[in-house]
């Protein structure tokens, strides 16, 4: 994968003046066509990108702060380049805007016309009162089975493998102890693991985050199999949607499922956390959230 943006230059100029040039689109085909799966069905879904050195200046020259989440169709062609994405949101700290509205807006023209799909842009104060959570910024918990363990018992050492090796989810499949279903009974269930990581494309640079899997099948899920699985992204270079992916059509393709759902959340970087999700049907969607490492 070959990648030319701002993420991989050496030294960076910070702009201090509106740069709406300043992001950079990457074509999500990159990372679909390397999947060789069937593309239609990795489009449903949405990234959330959630900032938190938000920025600009009231008409007093005040600065103003806040919190906010873009919500990217997975339908959408381009992914925007992280680093690109923060240099455009400084890019707005020393502009004057008459309202919050109008930051709102103005983002979301940019955004959407980079993307060149509807994005969608929400900004919370920080003294707003998010005690229901409706917002998803408190801090909440994967729901499901963490799995994190399921290797405690096992006599195996787990390699480090350059690609996501999908074989893994058969491996050792006598291991009935950490089996969550039985083979030809559809059940739902649904597991999550703080170990995933990936290193990104363009710098190498690590990337950790927190997977969870909501699925239904008839095929019998190993908890230890899908650890293995999860593990063999350590040394992956794809960005954070294009890892969803990979796993959306990796277990798709194992275990036929009738629902799945794969999302992520990535820690933070530059201010910015990214959270992928991928369903097998809209009405599957959950909503935004926010961990304890974000």
């Amino acid at each position: 994968m070959s990648i030319h943006g701002i993420l991989g230059e050496q030294t960076t100029d910070y702009p201090t003046t509106y740069s709406p040039e300043t992001l950079y689109p990457i074509a999500r085909s990159m990372g679909r066509d390397a999947i060789g799966w069937q593309t239609d069905k990795l489009t449903v879904g949405v990234d959330w990108w959630q900032a938190f050195e938000m920025s600009w200046l009231n008409t007093q020259g005040v600065s103003q702060v806040a919190i906010a989440r873009f919500s990217i169709p997975a339908s959408s062609p381009f992914i925007v380049e992280s680093k690109s994405l923060k240099l455009y949101l400084n890019s707005i700290n020393f502009t004057e805007f008459a309202s919050w509205d109008d930051v709102q807006a103005l983002i979301t023209k940019d955004l959407s016309a980079c993307l060149q799909a509807d994005v969608q842009v929400a900004l919370f104060g920080l003294n707003e009162d998010l005690n229901d959570n409706a917002s998803g910024l408190l801090i909440a918990q994967p729901e499901g089975v963490c799995i994190d363990d399921a290797l405690a018992d096992s006599t195996d050492k787990i390699a480090l493998t350059e690609h996501p090796d999908a074989s893994l989810l058969r491996h050792h499949d006598t291991e009935v102890s950490s089996t969550r279903a039985v083979r030809g009974s559809s059940q739902p269930y649904a597991f999550y693991s703080n170990l995933l990581r990936s290193n990104c494309p363009v710098t190498n640079q690590p990337d950790w985050g927190t997977l969870a899997v909501s699925i239904r099948s008839e095929h019998p899920i190993n908890e230890a199999n899908m650890l293995r699985y999860i593990l063999s992204f350590r040394q992956h270079n794809g960005f954070h949607e294009q890892c969803v992916e990979q796993i959306f059509a990796d277990l798709s393709r194992c275990y036929a499922p009738s629902e799945l759902m794969v999302r992520a959340w990535y820690t933070r970087r530059g201010g910015i956390d990214i959270n992928p999700c991928r369903v097998s049907d809209i009405s599957l969607l959950p909503k935004p959230s926010r961990l304890i490492r974000q």
